[in-house]
């Protein structure tokens, strides 16, 4: 009897969940409706004429303009109508029209990787998104804590590829593909890529890539990509490894039309994810290649000259013997030359 009791209670709270995610689309869809007619009509709109193009009452109109202007939209009211005033910098769900079913989104977080990580175990769709104005826990790689104020640009993206887990390191690549292209489209800024997951602007890292997997032997149930951006955020001067956007450029940018252009830019790339083009962009864009780095791989050390990344993505490293020497996975850290004292080659790490 407990067990049955349990198991209708579940049922409950399953079906109550779902009510309470459908109720929020259709929120959403309303309010992304009434931003367009606005944003279109340009001049002051009646409300009658929104009830009339929605089909939903007057009130009903005033309740979603008053919530659009809790959001940060400066909407005019008077007997005119309404009017489209400004619209805040936030990456709300209804700024990205397509796509406003399979964003979550959320003005501040704990991390946005542990919250798609929850919905894909249960069953979140392929293109699920995560979105965060700010994480108070988010982090990078090896769970290194990564800052995220306000200002940046957080967001967790769930894939189901079907490809053999092996060749999940080219997710990385592919992300970082589309956050450099993105940048040199909109900005005609040089991003390099630093492997395996780091996209640079004049050598000082402007995003970081965390790509979490659950799999079996040879299938891959998810894989999570996490992408942080320093967007509109300040790096202090004396903080010689990052910067951001807003520093370079000297001025800020709109974060959801970067983000919607990505989002467009990671679903091309996704389309070349098992194709050698990928991996020839990547190759194109690399601030690796030809450097001599130090890798710091769980129970190793290598150093040498990062020469090439083969098709599962790993980096390729020729030592100072001449042997070559692949690295799965680690840190990266580029050096500025060969000098006489830098060990070339693999050493234990205890």
């Amino acid at each position: 009897m407990q067990s049955n009791r349990n198991s209708q209670t579940g049922r409950r709270l399953t079906r109550t969940s779902a009510m309470v995610n459908i109720y929020k689309m259709k929120v959403n869809a309303t309010k992304k409706h009434i931003l367009k007619a606005l944003q279109d009509y340009g001049d002051h709109l009646s409300g009658e004429i929104l009830s009339e193009q929605l089909g939903i009452s007057r009130v009903s109109i005033w309740k979603h303009i008053r919530s659009l202007k809790e959001d940060g939209y400066v909407i005019d009211a008077s007997a005119r109508g309404y009017r489209l005033v400004s619209s805040p910098d936030l990456m709300l769900p209804y700024e990205f029209p397509g796509l406003e079913e399979r964003i979550h989104y959320f003005p501040e977080i704990g991390s946005t990787m542990d919250a798609a990580r929850e919905l894909a175990r249960k069953g979140a769709k392929e293109g699920t998104i995560v979105i965060a104005e700010a994480q108070a826990h988010g982090r990078g790689r090896l769970s290194r804590e990564w800052l995220s104020p306000k200002g940046g640009i957080y967001f967790t993206l769930i894939l189901r590829p079907r490809i053999s887990p092996a060749y999940a390191p080219r997710i990385n690549l592919m992300a970082s593909v589309a956050v450099a292209t993105t940048i040199k489209k909109l900005f005609g800024l040089n991003a390099e890529l630093k492997w395996p997951n780091d996209v640079l602007i004049e050598d000082r890292k402007v995003c970081g890539i965390l790509a979490e997997m659950d799999a079996e032997m040879d299938v891959i149930n998810f894989v999570n990509v996490g992408i942080g951006i320093n967007a509109n955020t300040s790096v202090p001067q004396f903080v010689k490894t990052a910067t951001s956007l807003k520093d370079v450029l000297g001025r800020e940018i709109s974060r959801k039309d970067f983000l919607s252009v990505l989002l467009g830019e990671i679903e091309r790339q996704q389309a070349l994810l098992m194709e050698a083009d990928l991996i020839e962009q990547w190759k194109k864009l690399s601030g690796t290649l030809n450097k001599y780095v130090r890798i710091l791989s769980p129970g190793e050390v290598i150093v040498g000259r990062a020469i090439d990344i083969d098709t599962t993505g790993a980096l390729i490293l020729k030592e100072r013997s001449g042997s070559l020497k692949k690295a799965l996975a680690g840190d990266c850290i580029h050096l500025r030359e060969e000098a006489p004292n830098i060990d070339m080659g693999a050493v234990s790490r205890q």
